[in-house]
């Protein structure tokens, strides 16, 4: 197994902190931990390589598309040498039909103190965003 440097911050601290910088609605926050060439692929199916592509898939949810959104952590798993980590969240919605919910989690691999691939996973009614916003 290879060892993975997780930089100068920790790798629970840098798992933190990006998911406080979805809660801010901070979208320059988020990608700032983003490595340029990474992979994020999205609950739907929908992968986005390249920190560009995964900005623009990003959008809508920062701009509001969906409703105001929160990500709460449930539980984060780390393994510092493998640079990887997995967050358990629940995200809360609030829309103007009223409150929403689903679970899921992000598998994320961190390679220099960047986010290399961020894979979503999710437990969902199909389609959840376009039918509440």
């Amino acid at each position: 197994m290879r060892r993975v440097e997780w930089s100068a911050r920790s790798s629970p601290d840098l798992v933190v902190q990006f998911t406080e910088a979805f809660n801010r609605n901070d979208l320059d926050g988020v990608m700032s931990f983003m490595a340029e060439d990474a992979v994020y692929d999205e609950f739907t199916g929908t992968i986005n390589r390249g920190a560009a592509a995964i900005r623009a898939a990003f959008v809508p949810q920062f701009r509001g598309d969906h409703g105001k959104m929160r990500f709460n952590t449930e539980d984060l798993f780390v393994d510092d040498a493998a640079g990887k980590a997995l967050i358990r969240w629940q995200c809360t919605l609030e829309t103007k039909r009223g409150p929403a919910a689903w679970r899921g989690l992000d598998i994320i691999h961190v390679v220099n103190g960047r986010i290399t691939e961020k894979l979503t996973y999710a437990k969902a009614k199909v389609p959840l965003l376009g039918d509440i916003a």
